[in-house]
């Protein structure tokens, strides 16, 4: 793994494409800083929308631009948290606490530049840590056989579902009916098909690109084109003349944002917490750590420093399942999972070992992508904190053309556009009925895994399943006696960092 590292560098700064990674990553982030910046329009609809364009690029170029994306987008979100008192991303709705009475006391820049320098400071905390865990983690999924992988996505399936928003019935419902549509297509092992219905489109399986556009964007622009504001935010802002951030008031931070750091880069390892628990449990360590936690909710600059700093902390740790056992830990890593198929490079214990020197210049590259989040953050703050005033007419149409062309582009399928539609008339119904469609998501990406190592390990424990995990593979069957544990502890724990947020949210709201 050392080796693989050092040879990453030569890959990416020798291969005559560092320039462009500068320019595709400085392109991402402020194509994530204008989506956050505009309340309604998700990171995570934006990701989905661009993705197609990734595939025409090299995977050193195509995965650091959706990281880009994602980055600028989960800072951009605080820009209207904090200016207009309406976040542009889920992860920003602690923000809006402190956020909006700094405006009004004329100090909305100094605000902003609080949540920039904390964001900054925790995500390329967390990278470094990524970076340092994703070696040792990757040599221990080497040795993970058929019966210990299959007990592992069962295992994570399970935790994701029981730790996702809302009821635990619903999102086992969306589990039961991911697993569904995953089997639609061919049978892993034995290539006989199922449930196509004599279909010719279906004989393939479900397309994911269209699935995953269709989930994650239609829902949101239909949503948005519901509202019958011509804006998204009537009331306009600038921030060129107001007081910045001062030396003096950022070192007082500091603890505040490392306490934060180390809040989100936890978090971020447990999958399905994500971003939103992580910023309110930041923002409430902060509150219960603070000598005058009665100015929190009245424009305290740590009121934004913590939320800030621990939802960017998530950032990087939520890779380290993704690329060491192809686990994606939220929605969005789930489309990084896309990125990183639909480039050959496919996220699992043997990608470090095949592909190490590659995984590591895109790891190289999210720390260079901090650097010029830092950059330009700073300089287009100004222009940014306008958007939020940008009219809906001119964004959604471009957004619904976008949606269709980067489904079709991948494949050149007309049949995609069906999917999309599909997809996407059925994720509004969800979101209108409450549902959260990440169980659906990650069951439909992990049951291919999950249905072959399975399969494998049948075969291996010919007519004595039981037994032969018994005795030769007790740690497959340590994971499956643990599983039932494990799931409910996690699921207490991210309960009870629910219930923090809405306990800290009914607070300031009252």
């Amino acid at each position: 793994m050392y080796e693989s590292f050092l040879n990453s560098f030569p890959i990416l700064f020798g291969s005559g494409n560092f320039l462009t990674i500068i320019f595709v990553v400085a392109l991402g982030l402020l194509i994530g800083l204008f989506v956050g910046a505009l309340p309604g329009l998700t990171t995570l609809m934006a990701m989905a929308i661009v993705l197609p364009i990734s595939f025409f690029m090299d995977p050193l170029v195509g995965i650091p631009f959706l990281i880009g994306v994602y980055k600028g987008g989960i800072f951009g979100g605080s820009i209207p948290a904090i200016l207009v008192s309406l976040p542009g991303t889920g992860a920003s709705v602690a923000t809006t606490f402190d956020g909006p009475p700094l405006t009004k006391q004329g100090k909305g820049r100094k605000a902003l530049e609080t949540a920039l320098f904390s964001s900054v400071i925790a995500d390329f905390s967390s990278d470094i840590v990524t970076i340092l865990l994703i070696g040792p983690i990757a040599l221990i999924a080497l040795l993970i056989g058929p019966p210990e992988l299959a007990a592992i996505l069962f295992l994570s399936i399970l935790i994701i579902s029981s730790t996702s928003n809302g009821s635990v019935g619903k999102n086992m419902i969306m589990l039961a009916v991911g697993l569904l549509i995953a089997m639609i297509g061919q049978d892993p092992i034995a290539a006989l098909s199922r449930f196509t219905f004599d279909v010719f489109e279906l004989r393939a399986g479900i397309p994911l690109l269209p699935m995953l556009i269709g989930l994650f964007a239609i829902p949101e622009i239909l949503i948005n084109i519901e509202s019958k504001a011509k804006q998204f935010v009537q009331s306009k802002v600038n921030i060129k003349k107001e007081q910045r951030l001062t030396w003096k008031e950022f070192l007082a931070l500091r603890k505040t944002i490392f306490r934060s750091t180390m809040i989100g880069t936890t978090i971020g390892m447990i999958p399905g917490v994500g971003q939103v628990v992580a910023a309110f449990v930041g923002y409430a360590a902060a509150k219960n750590a603070s000598p005058n936690p009665e100015k929190f909710g009245k424009g305290e600059l740590e009121g934004i420093a913590a939320p800030e700093a621990a939802n960017n902390a998530v950032n990087g740790p939520t890779l380290v399942p993704l690329l060491t056992l192809g686990i994606p830990g939220d929605n969005v890593t789930a489309i990084l999972l896309g990125a990183f198929v639909a480039h050959g490079l496919r996220p699992g214990p043997q990608l470090m070992t095949e592909q190490g020197s590659i995984v590591f210049a895109i790891l190289l590259c999210m720390l260079l992508a901090n650097v010029l989040f830092l950059i330009l953050g700073y300089f287009t703050m100004p222009l940014f904190s306008k958007v939020v005033s940008i009219k809906k007419s001119y964004l959604l149409p471009l957004t619904i053309v976008f949606a269709f062309a980067g489904s079709f582009v991948f494949r050149h399928n007309p049949a995609d556009l069906y999917f999309l539609l599909f997809f996407g008339i059925f994720g509004y119904i969800l979101k209108k009925l409450e549902f959260d469609v990440t169980p659906l998501v990650m069951a439909f990406i992990l049951a291919p895994s999950l249905e072959y190592a399975f399969g494998q390990t049948l075969s291996l424990g010919d007519d004595s399943l039981i037994k032969y995990l018994l005795l030769e593979r007790p740690i497959a069957a340590l994971i499956i006696c643990a599983t039932p544990i494990i799931t409910w502890k996690l699921w207490k724990r991210s309960k009870r960092l629910r219930n923090v947020a809405a306990e800290i949210t009914s607070k300031q709201v009252s």
